[in-house]
């Protein structure tokens, strides 16, 4: 039966709905911006402005989901990772996590504060209007636009890292590193000798 919260073996529902969820939405994001920003501004493209709107709305969805989801990774301790990890792969590995986790809150309010800056109200899916956060002026709409691009390259390049290492430990160490965010028939099929050896956990970081 299937844990809501998280164990020092895997990760309960909770954290794996969160976790493919918030991956597959900021994938649609990262998508749906880089086509938009190559549409033409001429004539004001109506196909262009639904989709900037689109992208503004799911990014505050985001945004609440990434919020949930911290709260949830406080509450609950993370599962320990596998055993003969080196040192300085943990290290890169709560790092990554860590700028993850930044960079899934700076894009999205970077975004609500570039609106703000444009003086275009946000929506969000049509229920009710954020609040500005800054007056209207074209030059820091200018540089957050800049910012906003760019923590996306960011954004996309760390993520491209953490899918990398998560393949690599699935397909060539075999290891439960990823089917720890699977469910858990996913965990056991297929698992190598070689990572069933490596399958006995590392004390995990405490939570904060």
């Amino acid at each position: 039966m299937a844990q809501f919260g998280n164990t020092k073996q895997c990760y309960g529902i909770v954290a794996m709905a969160l976790h493919w969820g918030m991956a597959g939405l900021l994938a649609g994001l990262v998508v749906l911006g880089l086509y938009a920003a190559q549409l033409p501004d001429v004539g004001f493209d109506k196909t262009k402005i639904r989709l900037v709107l689109l992208h503004k709305e799911l990014g505050i969805l985001a945004l609440m989901l990434a919020g949930l989801r911290l709260a949830w990774r406080v509450g609950n301790a993370l599962p320990r990772l596998v055993e003969g990890l080196p040192e300085w792969q943990q290290v890169v590995a709560r790092f990554v996590h860590l700028c993850l986790y930044a960079l899934m809150f700076a894009q999205p309010v970077t975004g609500w504060v570039m609106s703000s800056a444009a003086g275009i109200p946000v929506s969000f899916f049509g229920l009710f209007y954020l609040p500005d956060l800054v007056r209207y002026d074209e030059y820091l709409f200018r540089f957050l636009l800049a910012l906003h691009q760019w923590l996306g390259y960011a954004l996309t390049l760390l993520v491209a890292l953490h899918v990398g290492a998560a393949l690599e430990h699935h397909f060539v160490l075999r290891d439960e590193t990823l089917r720890k965010m699977l469910p858990a028939r996913a965990r056991t099929d297929g698992l190598s000798p070689r990572g069933r050896a490596r399958t006995r956990p590392l004390p995990s970081a405490p939570s904060r």
